[in-house]
């Protein structure tokens, strides 16, 4: 790409704007370059991420990215804190195989980048919120410091604030697992987001029999029940057709009313 100016720049600011052009990825060129980490705002990640439709089975995620995959999931948002989620980890090709059980019979066309992925994580949305779990979450708070100022005060207000919320769903609106559901959702976009960020790709899927994968893992059992899939590597450059094709949305025109 050829960069013109009206004004005469100097020998360094035409360095700066070489690397800055670098940096801007066409249809086709490649989502997941090298020195991705580099000094990006956020909205490069939302505007570079990509679905993958076929991973590279050769390419593994580190050790290093892993542990930070495993934070993405612990410190995601949720609604009152209530943290209504449990995650399978699946990186060893007898894991990935169970999580691919779910998908080889009904949905064949998602096993592929399953077993071909460098990890997989199975989101799982509880049950039931009960009273032990919610005084669990608030034990949990406590011991992290939330109320050292005050403890007794602030717990009775934490404790109040979130059973409010809880039995609002329970008892009136009567839609407490959907509502749990809805904070599983609230991770997963946070997780892929944070991903991109790593230069790792990732392929969401609800294309899974979920009862098949509650009984592989013994969820339901547990108190908890699978939603969605999320493969997770390194795009193949040669079979992934979706990392060349130009990113679609619609327009703000559409989408956006400011006030």
């Amino acid at each position: 790409m050829t960069l013109t100016s009206a004004t005469q720049t100097s020998s360094s600011d035409k360095t700066d704007s070489v690397s800055q052009d670098q940096n801007i990825i066409p249809a086709d060129g490649d989502r997941n370059p090298d020195g991705l980490n580099g000094d990006h705002d956020i909205t490069y990640y939302a505007k570079h991420r990509h679905t993958v439709k076929a991973f590279d089975p050769d390419r593994k995620i580190t050790a290093e990215n892993v542990d930070k995959i495993r934070d993405l999931l612990r410190f995601s948002p949720s609604s009152t804190n209530a943290q209504p989620w449990k995650f399978i980890l699946a990186s060893t090709e007898d894991g990935k195989d169970q999580v691919a059980r779910s998908t080889d019979e009904r949905y064949p066309f998602n096993s592929p980048s399953i077993r071909n992925a460098s990890h997989v994580v199975v989101f799982a949305s509880r049950l039931a919120i009960d009273e032990d779990f919610l005084l669990k979450v608030l034990d949990q708070e406590e011991q992290d410091g939330r109320f050292d100022s005050d403890p007794e005060t602030f717990r009775a207000q934490m404790h109040g604030g979130r059973s409010l919320f809880v039995n609002l769903h329970k008892q009136d609106m009567k839609d407490v697992q959907h509502w749990m559901d809805k904070q599983v959702y609230l991770n997963i976009g946070q997780f892929l987001l944070g991903v991109a960020t790593l230069g790792i790709d990732a392929t969401p899927m609800e294309g899974i029999d979920t009862k098949a994968l509650d009984e592989q893992f013994g969820l339901r059992e547990q108190g908890y029940n699978s939603l969605v899939v999320v493969a997770l590597g390194y795009s193949d450059e040669e079979a992934d057709y979706n990392a060349k094709l130009p990113k679609s949305r619609l327009p703000l025109s559409e989408i956006l009313t400011e006030v």
